[in-house]
């Protein structure tokens, strides 16, 4: 009786394994999807070297990049900026993300006394 148990639970095991793995294998396609989309839109409202700067950018701020990216194209879905985004313009549009981001820190040294 009790390996008619374990067998049971097994296949049950078996069965939600592949059940997740499906699901993880379509989370992953429906990524890669997405991520084709944005980069033929990108490719039509960036020129080349605008996507090469976006393409730096995301390689030491991603969530910057990704940000900007879905920006730029809501921004061109909706007719707000003329196709296609030269890199001076990027160059611009970056310049005031950081400038409004950026965080001044202040040190302050105290001396202690201790020489």
């Amino acid at each position: 009786m009790s390996d008619e148990y374990d067998a049971e639970l097994d296949q049950l095991l078996r069965k939600k394994a592949l059940e997740q793995q499906r699901k993880a294998l379509e989370e992953q396609q429906r990524k890669a999807e997405i991520e084709a989309q944005k980069e033929a839109i990108l490719r039509v409202i960036l020129t080349q070297e605008a996507r090469q700067r976006l393409a730096n950018v995301k390689l030491v701020k991603p969530e910057l990049a990704e940000a900007i990216e879905n920006q730029l194209i809501a921004l061109a879905q909706s007719g707000r900026i003329q196709a296609p985004l030269t890199d001076e313009e990027l160059k611009a549009i970056l310049e005031q993300l950081t400038n409004q981001t950026r965080k001044d820190y202040k040190i302050t040294i105290k001396e202690r006394g201790w020489k």
